[in-house]
């Protein structure tokens, strides 16, 4: 369908209209990777000005559904995994998508907890805490660092079990503590310089920032941020009426 084809049913403006047009393109009929017509070609094909399909495929850009590739043009985004809102490990979630889930140890070392991880661990500032520090993967892709603390005392030998793996069903079969219920509030904010290192993306862009407190019944077990890749990864809720 073209641009004319598409104004003959109402004045919809020509950017608005070829913008509709190259969504449809990226969903439904290219793939991830594939190259996007040239500028060229989209304004002789539908009929407009090179100023309009520069402002349809800007819209694209920015709504994550293609990327520019400086002197190659313009191809479709990866696909940004989308979660159910739900307590799951990140490997639980991964493995849910269909994803193979990986993990790479940045450090684990012990120390005081930061305030904020004293207060959600109830613990004192002067107790000993382990500080576990993790780039995930998602299909060899990285998409996640994650930062995370426990209470040293609770989890003696933290330090000598495979965080490569589940650490939620870690926590239940080694050390008695099932998650069974976290309290998590999630935002957005721009990357640090190591975060974009490690995720791959340029400094400053955009993140989902999340800060989760798992607990095991009561006892607070781990408190942890997470810096999620915005252009890879999308929450999904059903919201009902009560």
């Amino acid at each position: 369908m073209t641009a004319q084809q598409i104004a003959s049913k109402g004045m919809v403006p020509k950017h608005a209209q070829l913008r509709a047009i190259l969504v449809d393109m990226c969903t439904n009929q290219l793939s991830p990777g594939d190259a996007l017509p040239s500028e060229r070609q989209l304004c002789l094909d539908h009929g407009v000005s090179r100023v309009t399909v520069r402002e349809a495929l800007g819209q694209l850009v920015a709504d994550g559904l293609a990327v520019r590739v400086h002197g190659r043009g313009t191809f479709v985004a990866e696909r940004a995994h989308r979660s159910e809102l739900r307590l799951a490990s990140f490997h639980e979630d991964m493995r849910r998508l269909g994803l193979e889930p990986g993990t790479v140890v940045l450090s684990i070392n012990q120390d005081a907890a930061p305030p904020a991880s004293a207060a959600a661990l109830q613990m004192n500032e002067k107790q000993q805490a382990w500080h576990v520090r993790r780039l995930r993967l998602a299909d060899g892709t990285p998409i996640c660092v994650e930062d995370a603390w426990y209470d040293a005392h609770l989890l003696p030998e933290l330090d000598s079990v495979d965080f490569t793996t589940s650490i939620y069903n870690t926590l239940a079969s080694r050390f008695g503590h099932p998650i069974n219920r976290a309290e998590q509030t999630v935002g957005a904010g721009p990357a640090s310089t190591e975060t974009a290192a490690l995720l791959g993306i340029h400094p400053g862009a955009s993140v989902m920032i999340f800060d989760r407190i798992a607990y095991s019944g009561d006892q607070p077990i781990e408190h942890a941020y997470s810096w999620f890749r915005a252009d890879r990864y999308q929450l999904h809720m059903t919201l009902t009426e009560h």
